[in-house]
């Protein structure tokens, strides 16, 4: 990630600064929270908010929060907990002690509850969903009052100590502030704070069937928790009211203030939960996991390293207005992160096999290669010469075109690390597909270099065809083919990117593969950054897949546009 000096400040910075100089920060500690619902996995979008929370808890050596905003218990699960937890230390950030949830609070909530009523504040109302929107007019048009809303302070609490006790079915009741249903912002016309609910809660289990609403809870456990910037994205900016109207509440002692940032929009990338759900539960993809999907567990499974996302979400930055960033940027950060840490392999993803004649059969030779030649080092490791290799089928062209370099009937070609070959000819089946290339091969090139010093246009990767491995190769792209999905027909699912995944049965890759583990970063030179499969590899069936391809696109995006 870029040095955080080297840059200016952005506006978030800029006023906890002005906060710590005019000592409006308790303790002059800076307390910030990253406060999840866990009711799906986390996906890119939340790595920005992740490393803004952390990264300024960090670097002003306050403490960052991890709090699961868990007040839905109906779309609330353990798993999902795990997975965010996993995923933040993922990136490299730790909560320590700080582990909260919102249903810590439901107590305390119960009481301010109770306080409302009985100042008068909160009322129980009676009034359906679809009435209550009725009621609550327009964004041009006031609401108008509940016929409930006067009700008598001893009636409301009775009938919300029923509503606890569970003698209402869902919907009957439901408690609302008291604010002002003339409010030009919506969210002050008398918002819900509890409503019925029969579901068990992952950690409170049966003991509550009211549950607080997510307006009412977040800013109430922010202040208990003596968060001093409460920092969320932009949909949260009309929210903002009900949030300081919650936080000033009589008997809250703390108050921290919300802002608001630009979110994170990346195109060909969809971000709703609700609409990646829909993507599991009905198997179009394999689970939330999927490396094709934005979940930060799925960009892991793919190969995507911690450090290209912080580097990805410091260049995109922190702003107060709404855009879209390139999909290829996130790619570029990838690409230029793997290329300074992944081990450089040979495999061959169409393979044909290429037979040297005049070099002995049975002989192995061995050849020192380069880890990364980005970094020395990383070291070498050997790879097996034999007189039987693989290279791959576009490698080789019967009849070449113009400004083809590669082999063909009477051309010389290097072989990475190995020696000058001339291919000689070709076998073929009964539908006239080679088979086989033939080939002699220069004893004095060894290395690549020769006595006389010719040097040749084309180089091609190759492996051994008896000291390679096989291996399922996973060639995964974009989910989606449009930029926006979803945008052309109102339905993001005919955007779903039918090329998305090509799976390779039968690769061939060098022996030096056989120890890669998830979590160790390839290049399989020439066609791309690759990855173990965290979940399907095994050493019985290798697996591997696709991070991204070598192709750049955004470097030359911005060359085109003189960057």
């Amino acid at each position: 990630m870029e040095n955080k000096e080297e840059r200016p400040l952005n506006f978030i910075e800029k006023i906890i600064e002005d906060d710590l100089k005019a000592g409006r920060v308790p303790n002059d500690t800076i307390v910030t929270r990253f406060p999840p619902e866990p009711n799906g996995y986390l996906h890119i979008g939340h790595i920005k908010s992740i490393c803004i929370n952390f990264g300024l808890a960090e670097k002003y050596n306050g403490i960052c929060h991890l709090r699961l905003d868990d007040t839905n218990p109906e779309k609330e699960d353990q798993e999902y907990i795990d997975s965010i937890k996993s995923d933040i230390h993922w990136l490299g950030f730790d909560w320590g002690k700080h582990e909260y949830y919102a249903s810590d609070y439901y107590d305390q909530l119960y009481q301010i509850a109770l306080k409302l009523i009985k100042e008068g504040k909160a009322y129980v109302d009676s009034l359906s969903a679809e009435q209550m929107k009725e009621y609550r007019g327009t964004l041009t048009e006031p609401g108008k009052d509940s016929p409930d809303r006067n009700r008598p302070i001893e009636e409301n609490l009775d009938l919300f100590e029923r509503m606890k006790n569970g003698e209402f079915p869902e919907g009957t009741y439901t408690l609302r502030a008291k604010i002002d249903m003339k409010s030009p912002n919506i969210n002050m016309r008398d918002p819900a704070l509890y409503r019925i609910k029969y579901a068990d809660h992952p950690r409170t289990g049966k003991k509550w069937c009211i549950y607080p609403m997510y307006d009412f809870t977040h800013p109430i456990s922010d202040a208990i928790e003596g968060i001093t910037h409460s920092i969320c994205t932009l949909e949260f900016e009309d929210h903002r009211p009900a949030y300081d109207w919650a936080t000033s509440i009589d008997g809250i002692d703390h108050t921290p203030h919300q802002y608001e940032f630009a979110r994170l929009n990346i195109n060909y990338l969809l971000m709703s939960k609700r609409k990646l759900l829909y993507l599991v539960k009905n198997n179009l993809v394999s689970g939330w996991d999927d490396p094709r999907m934005p979940t930060v567990s799925g960009i892991r499974r793919r190969g995507y390293s911690p450090e290209a996302m912080k580097d990805f979400v410091s260049r995109v930055g922190v702003a107060k207005v709404e855009g879209v960033v390139d999909y290829s940027l996130m790619e570029f950060c990838v690409r230029e992160d793997l290329n300074k840490r992944a081990k450089r392999l040979m495999a061959v993803l169409d393979p044909v096999k290429l037979i040297i004649d005049n070099y002995p059969e049975g002989k192995i030779e061995y050849f020192e290669a380069e880890n990364n030649p980005e970094d020395p080092e990383a070291g070498t490791h050997k790879v097996a010469f034999t007189r039987e290799l693989y290279i791959e089928r576009e490698d080789f062209m019967e009849n070449p075109v113009k400004g083809y370099h590669r082999l063909y009937i009477g051309n010389e070609v290097r072989l990475k690390h190995a020696y000058y070959v001339t291919a000689t000819s070709v076998e073929k089946d009964t539908e006239g597909n080679i088979t086989a290339i033939h080939a002699t091969y220069d004893p004095e090139s060894k290395g690549g270099t020769t006595p006389d010093g010719r040097k040749v246009k084309g180089t091609s990767h190759w492996v051994s065809a008896s000291e390679c491995i096989s291996a399922e190769v996973r060639q995964y792209d974009k989910l989606f083919k449009a930029e926006n999905p979803g945008a052309a027909t109102g339905n993001y699912l005919d955007d779903l990117n039918p090329d998305s995944l090509i799976i390779i049965r039968d690769a061939k890759i060098e022996k030096e593969a056989a120890t890669a583990k998830p979590g160790d970063y390839l290049q399989f030179i020439r066609n791309g950054y690759y990855m173990a499969d965290s979940r399907d590899s095994s050493p019985e069936h290798l697996v591997f897949n696709r991070t991204v391809t070598l192709k750049d696109s955004w470097s030359k995006m911005k060359q085109k546009m003189g960057l």
